[in-house]
């Protein structure tokens, strides 16, 4: 079966997949696996384990037809444990014990499903007992993607005993910031598509506890027998209306944060992310801080990247993601590379593992793949290219119809200069084009897209450099050092990396945002007092992106980027019960006292 589309929410049919992958080309034809590896396969369907509270959660385990022993990779997930038949085949026959497991809530597992809450005491009660099997061998190894990344770093949390290895692919370190909410915004299309592809399978084992067909059979006239009554909605999803209700970085959002506990986690890890995905912050994260705050020597020792295109913006066996090819050197199998880490830490193998670098990163613009000592590189030296312009950095100003805006970017800082203003309207939002989304493709693509559009809007601040003379890489974290003030009491600062080719398409790299009353803390809000200027960061992640010379680099500055983000209703009230706009002028300083500043590491 071939996994090569952008991954999205399966919203018909029996299941709702997530099958999330870094960058991947699976041409997992079954027959051949089998034919290629060492030992037949037994399936054994729902088999039940058994939580410390008395739930009963169900597993297909997939296990080599030979007597011994064998490490076990085990799998938990919310998306329908089927999706995992290939990769179980493929792993029993190269040795291991595979498990699937539906975790808590969903599809054959008992339970009520609610995010994130029970995966600690679960992935340890599962991990134990997956150990404990007559045929494992006490070493157990987790994988996958996405919300299936926190089912691990959950259970590592939770040290269970015979845990071994996480690979955890495309997740968070931080379920508010960097997966609910970013920089205080809240992450409206994920959060709206992802509850919604969820309550899918939450309805209808509703319906099935329902449905009562002797109930009905004393029902006259026979033509009005109701074939199944629907279901309540209410309370359908009780998490979505409980994230609204946390904004702010509180106790209910700490307890599951896997960054506050990276002590905890005493285990190797693989990480894999990909530019253009939405979790990317969070899995730079989780690695760069594991290597020196994990619970023990071999785990801080013990941690790999890798970094591709696409993840949940998209996967592609051609090398196109959204708008851009990125060549035939981009697809890999991220499984392969998965079981051959699995098969040098659980097994032993000296199979080259030991030799590689711990980091793996895709060269966007060049095209390759490259293995790195670090990340951050140690060499990529951060750059300030400061903001200039005549006061007219809008893509087209509503004073000047026709006439481009004058901002630039250069590494020289300003002298005097007048601030660039724009009018944020969120009745009328700068559309989200591209860019790091999930769980499925809004009509203006996703991933790398042409940001000429919203360019050209007047509440859009565009500053850009002269056309490179030479290739110029950019690789590592990417920030936004902004000056800036607004006549409301909070509003949205938004910012976007973009690559300019030649002929005008204007490639986004990377962006982020910042809700102005998150400034100082996440925790404790602040709202603005009007026309008072605020020295503000806002972080754009990362990237690696060579600008071939004859490109141009450019920043985009605005206050939305609607639906990913909600928009700012720019009055200070509560974001979730507002309906109330108001309309704000936004201004960025960039003068001698007041530089702003797009701040990249540049590769020598």
């Amino acid at each position: 079966m071939q996994k090569t589309k952008r991954a999205r929410f399966r919203l018909a049919g029996r299941s709702v997949l997530v099958f999330i992958v870094f960058q991947l080309s699976l041409a997992l034809v079954l027959p051949a696996v089998i034919a290629a590896e060492n030992y037949e396969i037994r399936v054994i369907r729902n088999v039940e384990v058994k939580m410390r509270d008395g739930v009963t959660l169900r597993a297909d385990v997939y296990r080599p037809k030979a007597e011994g022993r064998y490490p076990v990779l085990l799998v938990r997930t919310p998306y329908d444990k089927q999706w995992i038949s290939d990769l179980g085949y493929r792993g029993a026959a190269r040795g291991y014990l595979v498990i699937a497991q539906d975790v808590r809530g969903r599809f054959e597992s008992e339970g009520e499903w609610y995010p994130f809450r029970y995966e600690s005491e679960d992935g340890y009660d599962t991990v134990e007992w997956a150990a404990a099997l007559p045929y494992a061998n006490g070493k157990v190894g987790m994988f996958g993607e996405s919300y299936v990344g926190a089912t691990q770093f959950l259970a590592a949390i939770a040290h269970p005993p015979h845990l071994a290895g996480i690979c955890p692919g495309v997740t968070a370190s931080n379920y508010h910031d960097g997966w609910t909410y970013q920089g205080g915004a809240f992450e409206q299309w994920f959060n709206e598509s992802w509850t919604t592809g969820l309550a899918i399978n939450t309805m209808r084992r509703r319906a099935e506890q329902k449905a009562d067909a002797l109930g009905g059979t004393k029902v006259l006239p026979l033509i009005s027998y109701p074939v199944l009554e629907p279901p309540s909605a209410e309370g359908l999803a009780p998490y979505f209306k409980d994230w609204l209700a946390h904004p702010n970085f509180d106790g209910y959002w700490k307890q599951l944060s896997i960054e506050d506990h990276y002590a905890q986690i005493q285990v190797p890890v693989f990480s894999a992310g990909a530019w253009y995905d939405i979790f990317l912050g969070g899995t730079l994260r989780n690695y760069v801080r594991l290597k020196t705050e994990a619970g023990t020597e071999a785990a801080r020792r013990g941690q790999r990247l890798a970094v591709s295109v696409g993840g949940h913006a998209g996967e592609s066996s051609s090398g196109k993601v959204g708008a851009v090819e990125f060549g035939n050197k981009l697809p890999a199998d991220a499984d392969e590379a998965m079981l051959r880490w699995y098969d040098w830490l659980l097994k032993g193998e000296t199979n080259g593992v030991e030799k590689e670098k711990p980091v793996k990163i895709f060269v966007m613009g060049r095209n390759e793949w490259r293995e790195e000592d670090d990340w951050p590189l140690a060499r990529a030296k951060n750059t300030k290219y400061y903001l200039h312009s005549a006061g007219a950095a809008n893509g087209i100003a509503p004073s000047r119809p026709g006439q481009a805006g004058s901002g630039s970017l250069s590494t020289v800082a300003p002298a005097e200069e007048k601030p660039d203003q724009y009018v944020y309207d969120p009745g009328d939002a700068v559309p989200t084009i591209g860019g790091p989304l999930c769980c499925d493709v809004l009509p203006t693509g996703i991933g790398p897209e042409d940001q000429r559009l919203a360019e050209a809007r007047g509440d859009v601040l565009v500053f850009t450099t002269p056309a490179l003379a030479k290739d110029t890489e950019v690789t590592g974290p990417v920030s936004l050092d902004l000056y800036v003030s607004s006549s409301a009491v909070d509003t949205d600062f938004t910012g976007m990396l973009v690559d300019v080719w030649p002929n005008g398409f204007a490639q986004n790299l990377t962006s982020g945002i910042l809700r102005l009353r998150y400034r100082n803390s996440q925790e404790k809000p602040e709202l603005a007092n009007p026309g008072e200027a605020y020295h503000i960061k806002v972080d754009l992640w990362a990237t690696s992106n060579v600008f071939l010379a004859g490109h141009k680099l450019r920043l985009e500055v605005s206050s939305s980027n609607f639906p990913r983000f909600d928009r700012n209703l720019n009055t200070g009230e509560e974001q979730a019960r507002g309906t109330r706009m108001v309309k704000a002028t936004n201004v960025i300083y960039h003068d001698k006292l007041r530089p702003s500043a797009l701040v990249v590491p540049i590769l020598p």
